[in-house]
C-alpha cells in the first residue's frame, strides 16, 4: 500500500528484456539509479511504486535499485516505454508511521490515459487526460481522487461519454515533484482509480442482485 506521496524522482539505468541473471530471472528487469533517500532501509523483496506500479526489489545497493517487470504489467502500464535516462516517480510502501498525506493507492495501474493538453493556469498546470479503458470513468469523480504515474491528484472536471476526459491541476510545488509535470500532450500516464469507488460499486451491485 502507498499514499500518492511521491518521495523521490529516480532515473531508469538498465531496461533489460530478457535478464538472465540471478536477480532478473529471465525476464524483463528495470534498473533505477539516483534515489539513495529511499534506499537507507532497503530489503530484498520491498515493494516500491514505479509510476505508480507497486514492484518488487530484487537487487540493490546504495543508490540504485532492481526490479523485476512482468508481460502484464508491461501491457497495462506505460513502463515499456521507458529507456535509459527516463525520470521516474518513486514511492516506498507505507509503514507503521506513515503519514496518510495522500490517499490509499495500491500500486495496480488500471489503465494508461494520454495527455490531451496542458494548459498553463497562473503558476499551475492543468492536464486534460483520456483514459484507454473508457470504462474508469464511472469512477472519477469532480474533487475526488485518482493516481497519475504514483502521484494523488484531485481531480478538477469530469465529461462522461465514448470522448470523456477528466482535468487534473498540478500546482506549482508539485509539478517539482513529478514527472508528470515534464510531459507533453500524446504522452501517456499510469492510471489507478481510488479503489473506495470500486469496493461501492461491488456492494450495491450485490445489494440489488439478492432476491428479495
Amino acid at each position: 500500500m502507498f499514499t500518492g506521496l511521491v518521495e523521490t524522482i529516480g532515473t531508469v539505468t538498465a531496461l533489460e528484456p530478457l535478464d538472465t541473471s540471478s536477480s532478473g530471472g529471465g525476464g524483463t528487469s528495470l534498473t533505477i539509479s539516483d534515489c539513495k533517500e529511499i534506499l537507507t532501509d532497503a530489503h530484498l523483496g520491498d515493494s516500491i511504486a514505479v509510476n505508480g506500479t507497486c514492484l518488487t526489489v530484487t537487487a540493490f545497493d546504495k543508490t540504485w535499485f532492481k526490479v523485476g517487470v512482468a508481460p502484464e504489467t508491461l501491457r497495462r502500464t506505460n513502463l515499456g516505454s521507458l529507456q535509459t535516462g527516463s525520470s521516474v516517480n518513486l514511492e516506498r510502501a507505507v509503514s507503521a508511521d506513515t503519514r496518510m498525506g495522500g490517499h490509499f493507492v495500491q500500486g495496480h495501474v488500471d489503465t494508461v490515459a494520454k495527455i490531451l493538453s496542458v494548459t498553463p493556469d497562473g503558476n499551475s498546470l492543468v492536464f486534460r487526460l483520456q483514459p484507454r479503458d473508457k470504462d474508469v470513468l464511472r469512477y472519477i469523480v469532480e474533487k475526488g481522487y485518482v493516481t497519475l504515474d504514483g502521484a494523488s491528484l484531485t481531480v478538477t472536471k469530469v465529461v462522461d461519454g465514448e470522448d470523456g476526459y477528466w482535468e487534473v491541476m498540478l500546482i506549482a510545488y508539485t509539478q517539482e515533484k513529478v514527472v508528470t509535470a515534464g510531459k507533453k500532450p500524446g504522452e501517456e500516464v499510469n492510471v489507478e482509480i481510488d479503489i473506495v469507488g470500486k469496493y461501492v460499486e461491488k456492494s450495491v451491485q450485490g445489494y440489488f442482485a439478492e432476491p428479495p
